[in-house]
């Protein structure tokens, strides 16, 4: 049997960070319901004690969702984590995220203080939270480049404190993937009470490894992985949704599942992109629009025999209606028969030796040939034979 992993999206929290991309609280709520369609089990929807915009986004999302717990952020300050509480009233299913530095890079420089206070504060701030919210979720801001011993530590204690959740942050991008998965077996393997929480990984991509690291969290026991659509988020962004979904579907043998109505992600993929006014990259892994998209010969000509040579996954299984053949100078006979077939046209082999010798002259100048090109062609090459 399948494992559950559950989706954490917070499109609307940590996304929303990419300077240009800030949303009212009217396209929060439409990207929120979209969300919620799409399957995700947790919606991060804002940080409430930050401005009124964000402690009403929180609200408003929560009255808007039913399916989904609603997630506000707060850092493990009183005033935070009483404001998340407020803003959360209105939720079906409410969750305080609230959490620490634990690197002594963050304790030292930016908290001046010391590792005993670290674990005091941490202590304190999820009482509080859990007197106010069933669902508490500790974040150990950092812990990608913390000590393990006191990331174990920290660890132990939220959870003894009430913490139903902890969250293992790489919020710099630093690990690779090894030595993440190392730290989230290290925590399972020294965290005495592991079995009453539900661990959880926030992965960066500042060396672009994100998913990758989020997959050997998942491998080594986490069991809740936060993300973005689009990876969008800080610096280089967020763990992709799309990325870490698609890759547990189409590697079924890890035996991980989720919630995630695949068919669904590039529609909404679209919509936080045009919410947001922010193109999605056009190599952009699963919703990129070249991911299901063919421009060499080879790689052509293989594909029209049998899509697997050069796909992995359905278009259809994530929204997409279907694979392109991109007709360039890098294209054969074979994706030029295939276009002009559909187009209703039919040659023998010595007339698409000339049309083809035609369209190459055409793809250096044009880059990318399109339909009225080729149609362009088969009425030249008419008039001439006439």
């Amino acid at each position: 049997m399948s494992q559950r992993v559950y989706i954490f999206d917070t499109t609307l929290r940590d996304g929303e960070q990419v300077p240009g991309c800030q949303l009212t609280t009217e396209e929060k709520v439409i990207v929120a319901q979209q969300l919620e369609k799409l399957g995700v089990d947790i919606i991060e929807a804002g940080f409430p004690v930050s401005s009124p915009g964000d402690f009403r986004s929180v609200v408003e999302i929560s009255k808007a969702v039913k399916e989904p717990t609603v997630c506000a952020l707060s850092r493990a300050v009183k005033g935070d984590i009483e404001a998340a509480g407020e803003a959360l009233k209105y939720a079906n299913r409410g969750r305080i995220h609230t959490g620490i530095g634990s690197s002594d890079i963050h304790i030292q420089h930016k908290f001046n203080t010391t590792r005993e206070k670290i674990i005091e504060r941490a202590i304190e701030a999820t009482k509080l939270a859990r007197n106010l919210v069933d669902d508490v979720e500790f974040y150990c801001e950092d812990a990608g480049r913390a000590d393990l011993v006191f990331l174990a530590q920290l660890v132990e204690a939220v959870i003894g404190a009430g913490a139903t959740v902890v969250n293992i942050p790489d919020t710099t991008g630093y690990c690779l993937p090894e030595e993440y998965g190392g730290k989230i077996k290290y925590i399972f393997e020294n965290v005495k009470n592991i079995h009453k929480a539900t661990i959880s990984i926030h992965c960066h991509n500042d060396l672009g490894l994100a998913t990758a690291n989020s997959l050997a969290g998942i491998s080594y026991g986490a069991r809740q992985v936060e993300v973005t659509m689009n990876g969008i988020g800080e610096r280089a962004g967020n763990t992709s949704l799309e990325e870490v979904v698609m890759a547990l579907k189409v590697h079924k043998e890890l035996g991980f599942e989720t919630g995630i109505n695949t068919s669904l992600i590039y529609p909404t993929s679209q919509l936080v992109s045009k919410m947001m006014r922010m193109p999605v990259q056009a190599n952009k892994a699963i919703v990129g629009r070249n991911a299901f998209a063919h421009s060499s010969g080879i790689h052509q000509d293989g594909f029209l025999k049998n899509n697997l040579t050069y796909e992995i996954m359905n278009p259809h299984d994530v929204g997409v209606d279907k694979s392109d053949i991109v007709l360039t100078a890098r294209s054969g006979r074979h994706a030029l028969k295939h276009r002009f077939e559909l187009l209703g046209y039919s040659y023998d082999k010595a007339t698409l030796d000339e049309l083809y010798r035609r369209f190459l002259e055409v793809a250096d100048i044009k880059k990318e040939v399109n339909d009225k090109d080729l149609v362009d062609l088969s009425k030249a090459l008419e008039l001439e034979v006439k």
